[in-house]
């Protein structure tokens, strides 16, 4: 691979740079995207100083504290496409605040800053949960059992639903928002009187919103899938990749984070969700959390995304590049033809070894069949961005993997 270009130059030869904004490994995989696609570097601002996206050759990093403010981050995007007149902003956020901060403002970029974003009041809809299963009771889509708890609604209720429990908040933004000593992403808890305690935990905080309560699905983390799809500036799905998730996060803060992913086909289930989008007219990245349920059969949605997810990567490794979809629908206007992605391929955070200490036999054999045929990408692992600053922050990240699944998730088994 050649050192990166300053800027890309679309199909059309038209001249652009992206610009990304947060600091996880979101940001990393769609700068290796637009890398792998174009030769070109991106740009991004984020909070912090964090190692994924330091001390990178295709991803120039700036840490600033308030860049989630929105004053601030109009300041720094106008301040950027103003330093880069002569080329068009790809803007894309790689976390919901930013994804948010971008549709909210969509009508006031400059003239020359593309952002495949819907409308903020659209965004708003479909990413709290409460109204996002309306919308699925609306067009057809299964999910889970569920009971909505307002706040300032008595303790003194029953569910229609027995245990385990799923508890979590209807709106995520506004719940970290309220910061407390015991807070997680999801909470799992066997007994009703749990569900109240957790309840007072939240609202004690100050959240104000809904929260949901579920019956949980039986099954472990290789229930789960991932669906990705990208749909263009008139609302067409042009493509899809669906994730068979074999194993999970499980910090507090991280549980429900995709670790491991096997790309998988199921036309069905595509085509469901391309109807829900297509018939909201939904345009850019969405991406689906959905879980089987074995005691009826079917896949239940948990929630989307109005963005890519932070396991993004596996699409583009998979052979559905995010970053050339991005431009040659935004950029060059071209007419996509539909995608659905059929190219099975192995997608890790984690290191083998610990990946073969939680994964089931038949997921074991699944994977290292694919290892054997060369059919794997770790996002972080690319070769042209092997310093010995990135090489000491992976081995400190991949170390670190062990000790997080040995706190959260047990031993594990032993394997040969």
């Amino acid at each position: 691979m050649e050192t990166p270009l300053k800027f890309g130059t679309s199909p059309a030869g038209k001249k652009f740079v992206p610009l990304l904004f947060a600091g996880d490994i979101n940001v990393y995989s769609v700068a290796r995207a637009f890398y792998e696609a174009y030769g070109c570097m991106s740009y991004a601002y984020g909070k912090y100083a964090t190692g994924v996206c330091m001390n990178s050759v295709i991803l120039s990093y700036s840490a600033n504290p308030k860049c989630d403010q929105p004053e601030t981050f109009m300041e720094l995007v106008y301040t950027f496409a103003k330093d880069h007149s002569d080329k068009t902003v790809i803007l894309m956020g790689c976390g919901d605040s930013y994804v948010e901060l971008i549709s909210a403002a969509k009508d006031h970029l400059p003239a020359n800053v593309i952002a495949p974003y819907i409308d903020f009041e659209m965004m708003e809809h479909l990413t709290h949960k409460e109204e996002f299963y309306k919308l699925c009771d609306e067009k057809g889509i299964d999910r889970p059992d569920t009971y909505v708890y307002h706040c300032g609604d008595s303790l003194d209720f029953t569910l229609p639903f027995g245990g385990p429990f799923i508890v979590k908040p209807s709106n995520g933004p506004e719940y970290w928002a309220h910061p407390y000593e015991t807070q997680k992403k999801v909470y799992k808890v066997e007994k009703f009187e749990e569900v109240k305690s957790v309840l007072m935990d939240i609202y004690g905080a100050g959240y104000e919103d809904s929260v949901i309560i579920q019956n949980f699905i039986p099954g472990g983390d290789d229930c789960m899938r991932v669906l990705t799809s990208y749909s263009d500036r008139r609302g067409q799905v042009k493509m899809m990749c669906l994730g068979h998730v074999l194993l999970e996060e499980h910090t507090p803060h991280g549980i429900g984070n995709h670790a491991v992913i096997i790309t998988e086909y199921d036309e069905a289930l595509m085509l469901k969700y391309k109807k829900l989008l297509e018939d909201m007219h939904f345009v850019g990245f969405s991406n689906f959390d959905i879980k089987y349920d074995e005691r009826d059969g079917k896949f239940k949605a948990f929630e989307i995304n109005t963005r890519q997810g932070r396991s993004n990567y596996y699409v583009t490794a998979s052979g559905a590049n995010i970053a050339d979809l991005v431009v040659r629908d935004r950029l060059d206007e071209e007419d996509l033809e539909l995608k659905l992605v059929d190219n099975e391929f192995l997608w890790t955070v984690l290191p083998i070894k610990l990946v073969d200490k939680y994964i089931s036999d038949e997921n074991y054999a699944r994977m290292h069949a694919l290892l054997k045929e060369g059919k794997v990408e770790h996002p972080l692992y690319l070769d042209i961005d092997r310093n010995k600053q990135r090489n000491m922050m992976i081995v400190k990240n991949q170390y670190g993997q062990y000790y997080k699944y040995r706190k959260y998730v047990g031993k594990g088994k032993k394997r040969k």
